[in-house]
């Protein structure tokens, strides 16, 4: 068909763009067939690069490469050992019994929506809640004992952690001390004429190093505001909701709407409808606006340029196609795929120019 022709001649007559082509179809195959594999090198990436930025600050002060990645790296494991032995335990504890009060939460709950047909009969009656707590009290349940399930498979699982626990920070340690090494073998597979693949992987790399590192800053922030306000609150699994707070940050918009569910049902179930349920409520409402329309601009400024549909659109996709990692890595995929489309228009009009 001569529209199809036309628009692969128009596309892919540079030889550059052919090449950015492959490797991105490429990273899309390895991250589609070997993710679950590969998840410690993924994990390890992610840290290395929170990591790289104070590594790159102590050499331009005058450290010694080795030295500055041996700091920084004693660092890393010396602040992930205090965090598993004082927050994890405290972590598991939290969400044990919350686990445990599921059934009081549920029926403190159907006991709030009995009295909804006595105060508005013409618009809900007794045989409507029966269905709905019926269904919400199955769900619960079965969430529950999918969240048990699931920690205890494959958190639990010893083989895993002791994996993880030395191939992470291997992944880690390697990544800091060979960066160049690890990039310049990549290079040497690499056509000479790679002009627009090193566009795209530069653009991609500051805007994707300063988003995951902009992004560490916002959880850390928002999870120990969280955590201060909650606890002042007298409120109930303080830490735990902190956590959902803070990591409510990685999936914009939706992360938000998300959390707020457990945050206002267990203020609920504690206080009631009273003076410390709009306290506990109001903090993390606070919380939330503040983040959303003061830290997150000023450590994100410029890195992610993309339209709010475009956010809620990569969350959907990548979030359905890879669960967690999907959601967390939407923003770094639907950067590369605007620094591709940047780059894209101007490489097929050099090539046609060319012709």
């Amino acid at each position: 068909m001569p529209g199809i022709r036309d628009f692969f001649e128009r596309n892919f007559s540079d030889p550059q763009v052919n090449l950015l082509a492959i490797l991105l179809l490429s990273g899309l195959a390895v991250i589609v067939f070997l993710g679950d594999l590969l998840a410690p090198v993924l994990g390890g990436l992610v840290i290395a690069y929170l990591l790289d930025s104070p590594t790159q600050w102590l050499v331009r002060r005058g450290v010694p490469h080795l030295w500055a990645v041996s700091l920084i790296f004693v660092g890393f494991l010396a602040t992930s050992l205090v965090a598993l032995v004082s927050v994890v335990p405290l972590l598991s504890e939290q969400l044990a019994q919350l686990v445990y009060t599921l059934p009081n939460m549920i029926g403190d709950l159907q006991a709030l929506l009995l009295a909804l047909p006595e105060r508005f009969p013409h618009l809900v009656d007794t045989e409507q809640v029966d269905e709905m707590m019926g269904s919400l009290r199955a769900e619960l349940l079965n969430s529950g004992q999918l969240l048990v399930a699931v920690s205890w498979d494959r958190l639990g699982s010893v083989i895993n952690l002791l994996v993880y626990a030395f191939l992470v920070p291997l992944v880690v340690f390697f990544f800091l001390k060979d960066k160049q090494i690890i990039v310049e073998w990549f290079k040497s597979y690499l056509p000479a004429d790679r002009g627009l693949v090193r566009e795209v992987a530069a653009e991609m790399n500051r805007r994707t190093g300063d988003y995951v590192r902009g992004k560490a800053f916002e959880i850390g922030i928002v999870t120990v505001a969280s955590g201060a306000a909650f606890w002042a609150a007298d409120l109930h699994f303080a830490m735990l909701l902190a956590l959902l707070t803070g990591l409510s940050v990685l999936i914009p918009y939706i992360g938000v709407a998300v959390v707020s569910i457990p945050v206002t049902l267990v203020a609920l179930f504690q206080f009631g409808v009273s003076g410390p349920f709009f306290v506990a409520v109001g903090a993390y409402i606070v919380i939330q606006l503040l983040d959303g329309n003061l830290l997150a601009p000023l450590l994100l400024s410029e890195v992610v340029q993309l339209h709010p549909i475009a956010v809620v659109v990569a969350i959907l996709i990548f979030g359905g196609i890879w669960g967690f990692w999907g959601l967390f890595f939407a923003i770094p995929l639907a950067t590369l795929a605007d620094c591709v489309l940047r780059a894209w228009p101007s490489a097929a009009s050099r090539a046609a120019a060319s012709a």
